[in-house]
């Protein structure tokens, strides 16, 4: 399957934006391609033509690729209703309300079945993925069982790009502790890495990426700037982010801005290298 799978190193680290700019740059480009995360926690949902409610990030990312959104894209949507108890959506309908426990527990191998059966119908569909992951991939206490990083990964056969936040701080410890804590042939998917949310003078920084890429050995491949007032709905818990009222006449001009913006801070030539060598291995 040719395709990339963007990770992040912490939660709302900027992964559905990007994922969504990568989805209209290569539209530009004439590529088929189609968005996919495979399961999503959140409150904010989309029903799609057919009546199946999926992650609203996901339809987003479908219109940003030109295409129509589909339960496919994102196969499992947890939707919080209380601090113990999701419920869960399931290829768009209602299926259970799970504690978190419960879930790990009675859904794991469902989910895993679900997740191969959506990725084989999407590459049957679309000639590339552009695939997110969730929070992070090396949330030790539930990595046995987890669906939505490396695992995932894994199963579609795709290279990782791992993100990072520098507008917390931290941003080398993060990078550097998320590839330490990987799996020797979790680490090997990881060919490329980004910085999002810079603000300042980027020349102030290029030690950094020179330390980055000598001590992981893994290019960096952009650094995007902190993109205020981007206008593109964003959904995690952790964001400072309100929601914005969809306006569909303005919507298409806010993925061009987000994609053109995004493009030229990123070396895309050898973005575009990495994910299509890899596909021809």
């Amino acid at each position: 399957m040719l395709g990339v799978m963007i990770q992040g190193t912490a939660s709302d680290v900027g992964k559905s934006l990007i994922v969504t700019a990568l989805c209209r740059i290569l539209a530009n480009e004439g590529v088929k391609v189609a968005p996919f995360k495979s399961q999503n926690m959140s409150n904010y949902s989309y029903v799609t033509s057919d009546g199946k409610e999926i992650s609203r990030a996901q339809w987003i990312q479908a219109e940003a690729a030109k295409v129509e959104a589909t339960e496919w894209m994102n196969p499992i949507l947890l939707k919080p209703r209380t601090c113990q108890h999701s419920e869960v959506v399931f290829f768009g309908k209602a299926f259970d309300s799970l504690s978190g426990q419960g879930y790990r527990e009675q859904f794991y191998e469902k989910g895993l079945a679900a997740i191969k059966k959506s990725l084989n119908h999407l590459e049957k569909e679309y000639e590339m993925l552009v695939i997110e992951g969730a929070g992070s991939p090396v949330e030790i206490n539930l990595n046995d069982r987890e669906i939505v990083n490396m695992k995932v990964a894994e199963m579609a056969d795709v290279p990782v790009v791992l993100v990072a936040d520098i507008d917390r701080g931290g941003v080398f410890a993060s990078i550097v502790g998320t590839l330490e804590l990987l799996k020797p042939v979790e680490r090997q998917r990881v060919k490329g890495l980004i910085i999002n949310k810079f603000r300042g003078d980027l020349s102030l920084f290029e030690d950094g990426i020179q330390w980055l890429e000598e001590k992981t050995g893994i290019p960096v491949l952009g650094v995007l700037p902190y993109i205020e007032n981007h206008m593109i709905e964003v959904e995690d818990s952790l964001s400072k982010e309100t929601e914005v009222p969809i306006e569909k006449d303005r919507t298409d001009e806010r993925y061009e801005k987000l994609a053109a913006e995004m493009k030229c801070h990123l070396k895309w030539d050898l973005f575009k290298d990495i994910f299509n060598q890899w596909g021809r291995r």
